[in-house]
């Protein structure tokens, strides 16, 4: 792999991971509630679902 395609997956990984956190932040309270999630989590849930 070469360094380019390394920083855009980088890239593409980060931004995946700030949507996938705002996306949670901005769930209604009843729903994540019903999903047993926090919003106050979305950073860690976020990046596990991300990065593993």
């Amino acid at each position: 792999m070469t360094v380019l395609n390394t920083v855009r997956q980088s890239f593409q990984k980060r931004m995946a991971y700030l949507r996938t956190k705002s996306e949670l932040r901005a769930m209604p309270l009843e729903v994540a509630l019903d999903l047993g999630m926090f919003r106050e989590d979305a950073s860690k849930t976020a990046a596990k679902a991300i990065y593993g």
